[in-house]
């Protein structure tokens, strides 16, 4: 039997194992950002995407509609049909976390 030591993975635990920042997961070139700038020209009040407003009422705030016309959108260009397929791409596709 030998003493060889057997080669390890780095430590899940190490703080620069990954990039700190979600920007630097998309590249410049990465049709996400073809998205945000579409969205961004848009006006969207003139469009009718207006605010719904709480009212001073109980319940959650209304989500931002260029939040929602992007998740949207996204789903649209990738071929993702359904809500909660894209609620779960929210929570763990890097494209689409730096684009909310």
């Amino acid at each position: 039997m030998t003493n060889r030591m057997f080669k390890t993975g780095v430590s899940r635990d190490q703080v620069s194992l990954l990039p700190a920042r979600v920007e630097d997961y998309v590249g410049r070139e990465n049709p996400v950002r073809a998205i945000e700038a579409f969205v961004a020209a848009l006006d969207l009040e003139r469009l009718g995407f207006g605010h719904a407003g709480s009212g001073g009422g109980a319940g959650q705030p209304p989500y931002d509609p260029a939040d929602l016309l992007k998740l949207y959108l996204y789903g649209y260009t990738n071929r993702i049909r359904s809500s909660r397929a894209l609620e779960r791409e929210a929570g763990r596709n890097l494209e689409l976390i730096w684009l909310m």
